[in-house]
């Protein structure tokens, strides 16, 4: 479910970007962008600028719609355990495995000799 509403997103997220580029500035002339006048564009004499803010205008909402909808799905969602939590686990230590091998040599302990004195 998450992974549909994720790439129907991206799909939006492209689309808005691409009708946001297509349309012309507020001083720019319709006719310009579709030919000859603008009375013989296929929308109309403006129906070409408010069809394009129109359809900018669904698509930024379901675009708010999916953004809302992933967070919400995503915050509902199991965090990941990862490593780093797993080794916080204390557990108790076997005696028997704490024993050092009995093929390494021990390791001497100091004496008072060994220490040099303050002098």
């Amino acid at each position: 479910m998450i992974n549909i509403i994720l790439i129907v997103h991206v799909l939006l997220a492209a689309a808005v970007i691409g009708l946001v580029l297509i349309q012309q500035g507020k001083g720019a002339d319709a006719g310009a962008a579709f030919g000859s006048g603008a009375s013989s564009t296929v929308f109309g004499a403006r129906g070409a600028a408010s069809f394009l803010t129109r359809a900018t205008a669904m698509l930024a909402t379901l675009f708010f719609v999916t953004s809302l909808g992933l967070a919400t799905l995503y915050g509902k969602v199991e965090p990941v355990s990862s490593v780093t939590d797993e080794s916080s686990v204390t557990g108790t230590v076997d005696q028997e495995s704490a024993k050092p091998d009995s093929d390494l040599p021990a390791i001497p302990e100091k004496s008072e000799s060994d220490v040099p004195s303050e002098k």
